[in-house]
């Protein structure tokens, strides 16, 4: 049996986000580009991703596959497409595949978020140490956000990267127990992409876990 965790398409990957997606640490398959589109999916046990896999490109065979991964419980999938509706068609037949809806999946839970003004130098150095994505530089406000499941922090960044396109993205956790975003710039952008990523995860439909 297969547990739909979660079900996030990502419409028009914004340019950060995307070149974070492509990264090495991320894109063990075929990179995405801005402006594309993806699907990303999380289902337990983890090997079932592989039948998920299977359903998704052998019904539509020009889809790239960008993350396939398994962690201990659960197992990962990124699928990108310039065309949208390739990406719903395969969707429809991974739902289809394993007796699922896309509102079966599991509503995102913020866990925590604080916006930090003036970054301390010691500050922003500790946090480049472990940090996916750009540089933190002292002096900026730097936005946290927390969510579960972690893949919901993919469609968080992307949205607040396109409420505010002059903020840069840091870091972005989307594999483990929670999803991180860290996000940097100005107070009133930090706010902007705060309100995008709320905004973002109370729209999303899915059960309570």
């Amino acid at each position: 049996m297969t547990e739909l965790r979660v079900y996030l398409p990502i419409n028009d990957l914004q340019p950060q986000f995307a070149a974070y997606l492509a990264t090495p640490t991320r894109a063990r398959g075929y990179p995405p580009y801005e402006g594309q589109n993806s699907l990303i999916i999380e289902v337990a046990p983890a090997l079932s991703i592989h039948r998920i896999v299977d359903l998704a490109l052998k019904e539509t065979p020009d889809l790239e596959p960008g993350i396939l991964f398994t962690e201990r419980n659960f197992g990962l999938l990124e699928l990108h497409a310039d065309n949208p509706d390739d990406l719903d068609k395969a969707g429809k037949a991974i739902l289809k595949g394993i007796g699922a809806k896309s509102t079966d999946q599991l509503a995102p839970k913020v866990l925590f978020h604080d916006i930090i003004d003036d970054l301390s130098d010691q500050h922003a150095i500790i946090l480049n140490r472990s940090r996916d994505a750009s540089i933190l530089v002292p002096g900026v406000s730097l936005l946290i956000y927390e969510i579960a499941p972690a893949l919901f922090a993919c469609v968080a960044a992307n949205e607040a990267e396109r409420a505010s396109p002059e903020a840069v993205i840091n870091d972005v956790q989307m594999m483990g127990a929670s999803g991180r975003i860290f996000m940097s710039g100005t107070h009133q952008e930090m706010e902007k992409a705060r309100d995008a990523i709320t905004a973002t995860l109370e729209a999303v439909k899915g059960r309570r876990g």
